[in-house]
């Protein structure tokens, strides 16, 4: 058997190679299932323990890796290699996506017990519209090769992006009222001035009216489209599979809410986090433009699963280590003046 580094990732890998109907009815399946948990458990709000919080975690990484255990016994070393790498891709971009509903929820000074269901929502919204570009991007990339070239291009226009932010040092901090998606509700309808539970309308002046709850929804299903753009085109520079790339994006997803309250603490600490992203999305760019060059020239080289393996884990332990490293320094340096 030739070595896992040697073997090119295949792209326009068929369906049935790995999504069986079975199989995509019982992931489909076991999705709304865990779902319909989430709003049973989020029905009463209630305030997160961490004990809670970091059990339901454990749960929802437990739950990928056995899914990715069985995906390598059943369709071999090769797809399960690339479902464990799409879903260390996916969960990276995830956490920089809970960043974002941290400075939602803080700007919508979203009280600690509905914060759970506003990142249910959110969950929800952005497992509906990755479905869509997931499907949109397996139709492009089984009919035109030059969607290679466009989804690689997509990537490198977001690294430099967020590498830009990252050394300006972008304040990512969220006015409420330049939200576009907010500005455009409260066009439409009257909002209540202050939250009324897990309700998303209410009555006003005898009028219907939607509450603070109900806005701040909208403008985390707005930051949802954002990161589906992003999100997508990355695991399809993993594999071509369309099934390993909606299991890698569900199960990275799933476990959010429950992640979010662990990691609440932590995730001002990431501080070099954009870098990390931004060297991922970058080098996911280069492997897809690479690979339309490889489709038009032979000769040129595909980047294999195992090296983007490599690459993901090393930019994620780096971007840890010294994110933690400057963290200290600077908390140690702010004791030192107050001192």
């Amino acid at each position: 058997m030739a070595p896992l580094a040697a073997t090119p990732v295949t792209f326009a890998a068929p369906l049935s190679s790995v999504g069986t109907p079975t199989l995509w009815a019982a992931t489909i399946a076991a999705v709304v299932g865990l779902l319909a948990l989430d709003f049973v458990i989020t029905r009463r709000p209630h305030d997160v323990s961490m004990r809670e919080a970091v059990a339901w975690s454990a749960f929802y990484v437990a739950l990928p890796l056995a899914f990715g255990g069985y995906i390598w016994v059943r369709f071999g070393d090769q797809r399960g290699l690339e479902y464990l790498t799409g879903y260390l891709v996916e969960k990276s971009l995830s956490v920089d996506n809970l960043f974002v509903f941290m400075l939602l929820l803080a700007a919508f000074a979203v009280p600690a017990q509905l914060q759970q269901r506003v990142l249910l929502y959110g969950i929800i919204g952005a497992l509906v519209l990755r479905g869509v570009f997931i499907a949109l991007g397996a139709a492009a990339l089984k009919s035109l090769d030059f969607a290679f070239l466009l989804f690689g291009a997509i990537l490198l226009l977001t690294a430099v992006k967020i590498l830009r932010d990252a050394l300006r040092g972008t304040d990512h901090s969220v006015d409420v009222d330049k939200l576009r998606s907010v500005r455009l509700l409260r066009r439409f309808v009257a909002v209540a001035p202050d939250y009324e539970g897990a309700a998303l309308t209410t009555r006003l002046g005898g009028k219907r009216a939607v509450t603070p709850l109900a806005v701040v929804v909208v403008a985390v299903l707005a930051t949802d489209v954002i990161f589906a753009v992003d999100s997508v085109p990355a695991v399809y520079g993993i594999t071509g599979d369309p099934f390993l790339v909606f299991a890698t994006n569900a199960f990275s997803l799933l476990g959010l809410r429950a992640l979010y309250f662990v990691l609440q603490g932590a995730l001002s600490k990431l501080v070099h986090l954009g870098y990390g992203l931004a060297a991922i999305l970058g080098f996911i760019g280069v492997k897809l433009v690479l690979h339309w060059a490889h489709l038009q020239w032979p000769s040129v080289p595909d980047v294999p699963t195992l090296l983007s393996l490599a690459v993901i884990v090393v930019v994620l332990a780096t971007v840890t280590v010294t994110s933690l490293t400057a963290t200290r320094r600077a908390e140690a340096a702010a004791s030192t003046i107050q001192g």
